[in-house]
């Protein structure tokens, strides 16, 4: 069984989702909001997907666990940076709104994935039960 490519991921496509949202937001910013909170905002977002693609191109499931974890950085990074922003007026209500459930969303599906990475047996005395049964 051949394993996913990254831009086959759920939680990948829905960085990127983030990602690119937060670009359609920043890029109508002035010069100088683009220039501070802006770009560090862009290239943490990025820096989500970024990592998770690394990780799986890595080799094996430490490295990939290592780069889906700096990816959670990320995240949280972002979600600094949106308050940052939110808190300076650069992002309306509504914008967060819209951003809000994606970003909600993408924590829990990379924390699922962190723990998914190398997981190919069952771990728990239950699960292998269950696994003989079948």
């Amino acid at each position: 069984m051949g394993s996913k490519g990254f831009e086959d991921l759920d939680v990948y496509r829905l960085s990127e989702d983030v990602a690119d949202a937060v670009w359609d937001f920043v890029v109508r910013w002035d010069v100088f909001a683009r220039d501070t909170v802006g770009k560090q905002l862009v290239r943490a977002a990025d820096s989500i997907g970024a990592n998770i693609a690394e990780g799986s191109g890595r080799g094996t499931f430490k490295d990939n666990r290592h780069f889906a974890r700096i990816g959670r950085g990320s995240l949280n990074e972002t979600r600094h940076f949106l308050r940052r922003a939110y808190r300076r007026r650069l992002l309306t209500d509504q914008q967060i709104a819209q951003l809000q459930p994606l970003v909600q969303e993408l924590g829990p599906r990379l924390n699922a994935y962190i723990r998914s990475i190398g997981q190919q047996f069952p771990t728990t005395p239950i699960q292998k039960e269950a696994t003989r049964d079948k």
